[in-house]
């Protein structure tokens, strides 16, 4: 039996995470072991996000690419209390968050699923400040809603997963994002 090193990030990556019927919850994985939680459940047959970036790591003078998760430690799965045992099952999990608002946190997911999709250049996002709200007014991610962060000069778009109390972000052309009042 041969593994997948790289799980997909949803099981169908046709299928948008707000037509996903269910229960979302928020996995806590023991250490490391957000990617093989990943396989566990695409073979179960069950309904995930698992949002990953490509990194490149330098070591000893060598690059090399990485896909590590967005948020360590972290999944999300959308089911039935039935998916939610079979989760359980696997011994890869700390902890089942509940998740009291269930709409903002699929709304924020499919934000985070948007940002991977444009293909732009993502990185994780801790301890998130305070800043502006703006909504992007065109390109791949028109629409979309997040703060703002300026550092060096550059803007920084960021969606938060208020639940995790982290973040997805991206460096945009400031030109093209308006605030919402």
């Amino acid at each position: 039996m041969t593994t997948i090193d790289n799980p997909p990030i949803k099981p169908d990556s046709d299928v948008s995470l707000d037509q996903l019927e269910g229960r979302w919850w928020v996995v806590h994985t023991k250490p490391r072991q957000e990617k093989a939680l990943a396989r566990d459940l695409l073979v179960a047959g069950c309904q995930y996000f698992a949002p990953m970036y490509q990194a490149v790591r330098r070591s000893k003078g060598r690059a090399w690419k990485a896909t590590l998760p967005l948020f360590p430690g972290y999944l999300f799965l959308c089911g039935t209390p039935d998916d939610r045992l079979q989760a359980l099952k696997t011994n890869r999990i700390a902890n089942v968050l509940e998740v009291p608002d269930q709409a903002k946190l699929a709304g924020e997911l499919a934000a985070i699923d948007q940002l991977l999709q444009s293909g732009l250049a993502i990185s994780s996002r801790n301890s998130l400040k305070k800043g502006t709200l703006c909504r992007i007014r065109s390109g791949p991610l028109a629409d979309l809603q997040g703060h703002i962060e300026r550092a060096k000069g550059k803007a920084r778009f960021i969606v938060n997963v208020t639940i995790l109390g982290q973040g997805a972000m991206v460096e945009l052309d400031a030109d093209i994002l308006e605030p919402i009042t």
